[in-house]
């Protein structure tokens, strides 16, 4: 006969060990981020060239630092992470895709209307190149990486050992201090290599801290959505991916020299275009998981209502 009141002191520190493990998970974000921009800036390399070796260098780090967690420290396979491959991974990326660029041409479609939005002209080439150049590095730099780490490694992590909607807000809030985390490895490899490099910030140079301690939980919770309701990694990637792209096209077109770019009528428009593009994953909508089976996936922005745990795909 086993005896369980003597195993049950034992699940306390498998929950500190994840809740451990996911913040070394998160860490590893924070130092290949950091450490990309310091060494690519040491470089003197200045625009493009810069982007793409900081992007490589952090997609190097990040990918083997989460591979030697995964295997050699959690000895867990690679799979768990919700990279889903084949047919169920191009479907899942598909569908972030469609979804969220269907949401921001709706909403920048109606904010022009309404006059909400004012366009600059449109130069073909130039908006082409741009896409292609910012799919790349922001895949690399920021949407495969991120993904990787917070959706995939983090929130798995915490899901196996803890209440779905404690692994959900816990990501979120490791997710949120990313950039301040990657901001003090930066300025301290930064000073290591030489450079006068900026004090470590909780928001990124230029944002508004406060519109910034809105926006980004709030983004972290659909990019979480996303995951969770398709159970592909694929899906969070690409509503990443794409909610970069949009942004960066309209709303920063004009600083990026992107071809095209959307003026917003005010702080509260821009605020409204980038979390509309988001919305959707916010609703109840039909989808897959990975075996080709019809989920029904909650709204988990509204109430904290999570889909439950069997029709969820790891």
């Amino acid at each position: 006969m086993v005896n369980t009141q003597s195993q049950r002191p034992l699940k306390e520190p498998s929950r500190i060990a994840a809740i451990a493990r996911a913040v070394a998970g998160a860490c590893v974000m924070a130092v290949a981020l950091g450490t990309a921009g310091a060494v690519a800036t040491r470089t003197g390399l200045s625009g493009t060239p810069r982007q793409a070796l900081a992007a490589v260098i952090c997609l190097a780090l990040a990918v083997s630092l989460i591979v030697l967690l995964r295997k050699r420290i959690d000895r867990r396979p690679l799979s768990g992470l919700g990279l889903t491959g084949g047919a169920a991974g191009l479907r899942a990326f598909g569908l972030g895709l469609l979804v969220t660029g269907g949401a921001a041409a709706v909403v920048f479609g109606a904010g022009t209307a309404a006059g909400w939005l004012s366009w600059g002209t449109l130069d073909l080439p130039k908006l082409v190149s741009f896409l292609v150049v910012n799919a790349l590095i922001a895949f690399a730099l920021e949407a495969f990486p991120e993904e990787l780490v917070f959706r995939g490694y983090v929130y798995t992590t915490l899901d196996d050992a803890l209440r779905r909607w404690t692994a959900f807000l816990t990501t979120v809030l490791l997710f949120t201090f990313a950039g301040a985390a990657s901001s003090v490895v930066h300025a301290a490899v930064g000073t290591l290599l030489g450079e006068n490099v900026p004090a470590p910030g909780f928001a990124p140079a230029g944002e508004d801290p406060v519109a910034y301690a809105v926006l980004y939980p709030v983004f972290g919770a659909a990019l979480l959505v996303a995951r969770i309701t398709t159970g592909s990694l694929w899906a969070s990637i690409a509503l990443h991916l794409t909610y970069l792209t949009v942004i960066r096209v309209t709303i920063d077109g004009a600083s990026r020299d992107a071809g095209w770019s959307a003026t917003p009528a005010g702080p509260d428009t821009l605020c409204s275009c980038r979390c509309s593009c988001w919305s959707p994953w916010r609703r109840s909508w039909r989808s897959h998981d990975c075996a080709g089976r019809s989920v029904v996936a909650a709204d988990v922005l509204g109430p904290l209502r999570f889909v439950p745990p069997r029709l969820v795909l790891r």
